[in-house]
Order: structure tokens, then sequence, then C-alpha cells
């Protein structure tokens, strides 16, 4: 009869610094969808929620030309 040795390997992990990782993918997207937010419909939108019109018309400092009246009637 043979006397057979059969060995297991137990292979154990460091489970230290996963916790960690988690946690800053969590900040990080976050804080991404913050920014996001902020461009897109937040304060930093550009938009300031006002507008103004200018509606003036600039004849390059040119005033038009005097028109002579219209004769009087007797």
């Amino acid at each position: 009869m043979t006397d057979e040795h059969h060995h297991e390997t137990i292979v154990v992990e460091d489970g230290r610094g996963t916790g960690m990782g988690a946690i800053l993918g969590v900040i990080a997207i976050i804080v991404l969808l913050v920014a996001v937010w902020w461009v897109a419909l937040g304060p930093g939108s550009g938009s300031g929620g006002t507008t103004t019109n200018n509606n003036t018309i600039n004849n390059g400092g040119n005033a038009p030309a005097a028109t002579e009246p219209a004769p009087a009637s007797s």
C-alpha cells in the first residue's frame, strides 16, 4: 500500500485597502456629478437668469442729413 499525502494550498488574500478605494471612487463620482451640474444647470452656467437686450443702432457716428422743410401753403 502506498501512502499518498495530499497537500491543499490555501491562498489568503490581504483585504486591506479595498474599502478605501470604494470610498474614493464614490467621492470621485459625486464630485464629477456636482461639476457637471455646476456647468450645465447651476450658477456656473453663465446665463445668470437675466437677459439684456440692446436694440441700439450705430450709424457710425454720422447724423442723418437734414431735410428741406415743406413749402408753406397759401
